[in-house]
């Protein structure tokens, strides 16, 4: 008889028989694998712990609590939690820096709009649990970007993920559907 163990994936072994996995959230970085190898460089003391409180977007004011606060208001390393349940939907594409962590384990969240999460110029990013859909492609726009500055963004196909001169990147137990993705 196959044991809980033995009928997860290396992946969910590696944290979820851990019953304290919420409060170590950051063992999820050791347990990647694949093209982006180990993720250690998104762990340590200096990682500022974020949790989105907010669903809302505003891609050029963002507030504190919302997920586009999180991936372009805070510097540095960031591990970015959800407190709730929750659906958000992009006015437009969410850039994503480097050494950011976006974990929804524990909730479910979904993610639609515009043309989704641009990983763009970054590297060190993790991408975990997250349902993303309904993205649509875009013109040119701006948004705010990293360190709290204005970016201006060329059109947007509408890709869940995109990467763009990206590096290190780990994508895991996510559901994409149902988005544009470039030319019909």
């Amino acid at each position: 008889m196959a044991t809980l163990a033995t009928e997860m994936n290396a992946i969910d072994q590696c944290w979820r028989q851990n019953p304290d996995w919420r409060r170590h959230r950051q063992q999820l970085a050791k347990c990647s694998v694949g093209f982006a190898g180990k993720m250690t460089n998104n762990i340590g003391k200096d990682v500022t712990r974020y949790k989105v409180t907010d669903p809302s977007d505003n891609p050029l004011n963002p507030k504190p609590g919302t997920l586009r606060y999180g991936t372009t208001m805070i510097s540095g390393k960031v591990w970015i939690t959800f407190q709730r349940d929750m659906h958000i939907t992009l006015q437009k594409p969410l850039p994503i820096t480097s050494y950011t962590a976006i974990d929804a384990r524990g909730t479910i969240v979904h993610i639609s709009g515009v043309a989704c999460l641009l990983i763009y110029k970054a590297s060190n990013v993790i991408v975990h649990g997250l349902y993303i859909h309904h993205c649509r492609a875009d013109e040119q726009s701006s948004v705010m970007g990293p360190d709290g500055k204005i970016m201006q963004l060329g059109k947007a196909d509408g890709d869940a993920i995109r990467l763009v001169s990206a590096t290190k990147v780990w994508i895991d137990h996510n559901t994409l559907y149902k988005c544009e993705d470039g030319p019909h």
